[in-house]
């Protein structure tokens, strides 16, 4: 499908700067909202999201989070991809999306991330999740194909846990949000107009000026660019994140869990391969199109730890690999979402670490809802709310691999 790069109107209800999962989402949302009948202009700078985090996501799936809010939009979020066509409407041309839950093994090696697993086990459990403490021994018993030198326990759960196929969704909402009246365009915001404690609208690249009555931050590791041009700050960057897919002389004869080893490096069953990652040596801020691979954290990092926990894995080829970013919050970790303080139309979604597109469902639902009523009608974002930011109150997610 063509996209144009000129807007049809000089003025919105609502201008969504980046078009990847987090805007197609509130996208999608909004133009099914029954209190909203506006227009949606969703600007994307880069219309084939090649170098999006949407398109370099491994689209992983989880319920084990250390924060009780990120655990209710993670569940909300694994309902929706089960039941993908019917929040679609029923149309039967939507695909059900499959998910393969596996589950993941966190595990731990320290007598402070025991302790981490097991008080993050009893919230999950409290919050509806399926997650399970097993022993050394359970391990053992359950899992023999790990090496469990030095690990005291592992945290699993199989249900809802594992990953699906994040590009339908993606796909889907963007279509349905076009059948709904909402406009795509191929272009990048350069500024944004601000008149005191709202903004007005924004500049594209070639000079055009949108009014607009809301403005959504969908930026992905951007967003911290994008939130400049508001006038405000917003400590989300980007941060490069490592993808390995090997193939494994031995193979396990069963699926093997997305499991969160000590040294930070995972790996989990990828069809008949199985697919790795890790962040790199050093984890400093990169520019946004800085996707240059440090090859050596395969052969240094990635491989030893792989082959120390699963013996069986001591002989693999490499098949592919990639370089993707996480938009990273460095205060906590966790999402930004919700209206800045200072600029009430001006939207947050924002700051991700890593786990946003399975928890794309909720946040994008949210912002939709905030638009369409000034509140929240479903689940209550409030916890990522803007103003813990200044405030330096951290809500710390432990769980970001």
């Amino acid at each position: 499908m063509q996209i144009e790069t000129s807007p049809k109107q000089t003025n919105y209800d609502v201008v969504i700067i980046g078009g990847a999962m987090m805007g197609a989402s509130v996208a999608w949302f909004l133009s099914n909202h029954p209190g909203f009948d506006g227009t949606v202009l969703v600007v994307e700078r880069d219309p084939a999201y090649e170098l999006s985090s949407t398109a370099h996501s491994n689209s992983c799936i989880r319920q084990q989070f250390t924060q009780a809010a990120n655990v209710q939009v993670s569940r909300f979020g694994a309902d929706y991809v089960r039941n993908f066509r019917a929040f679609l409407g029923g149309d039967p041309e939507v695909p059900e999306i499959h998910v393969q839950s596996f589950g993941y093994m966190y595990l731990a090696a320290s007598a402070e991330g025991e302790q981490v697993l097991r008080a993050a086990q009893k919230m999950q459990a409290a919050e509806g999740a399926g997650t399970q403490i097993l022993s050394r021994e359970m391990l053992g018993e359950q899992f023999p194909f790990y090496s469990l030198d030095g690990i005291r326990i592992g945290s699993h759960n199989p249900t809802d846990e594992g990953y699906f196929d994040g590009g339908c969704m993606f796909d889907w909402w963007r279509r349905k949000a076009r059948a709904g009246g909402v406009e795509f365009v191929s272009n990048e915001v350069t500024g944004i107009s601000r008149d005191g404690a709202r903004v007005t609208g924004v500049v594209l690249a070639d000079g055009t000026r949108i009014g607009a009555g809301h403005v959504v931050n969908a930026a992905g590791p951007r967003a911290g660019q994008v939130a400049q041009m508001a006038g405000v700050s917003l400590p989300v960057e980007p941060r490069k994140r490592y993808t390995f897919v090997f193939e494994a002389a031995r193979p396990l004869d069963v699926d093997l869990p997305l499991t969160v080893d000590p040294s930070g490096v995972h790996v989990r069953s990828d069809g008949k391969y199985y697919m790795a990652g890790c962040p790199p040596h050093d984890d400093p801020a990169v520019a946004p199109d800085d996707f240059i691979a440090d090859h050596s954290l395969w052969e240094e990092k990635v491989w030893p730890a792989i082959a120390e926990r699963i013996p069986q894995f001591d002989a693999l080829k490499l098949m592919q690999s990639w370089v993707g970013h996480y938009a990273y919050n460095t205060l906590d970790q966790n999402a930004v979402v919700g209206p800045h303080p200072e600029v009430q139309n001006f939207l947050l979604i924002n700051g991700f670490s890593g786990h946003g597109l399975q928890q794309a469902p909720a946040m994008g639902r949210g912002v939709a809802e905030w638009i369409a009523s000034g509140r929240y009608e479903t689940l209550d974002l409030s916890p990522f709310a803007y103003d813990r930011i200044p405030a330096g109150q951290p809500l710390l997610e432990q769980a970001v691999i």
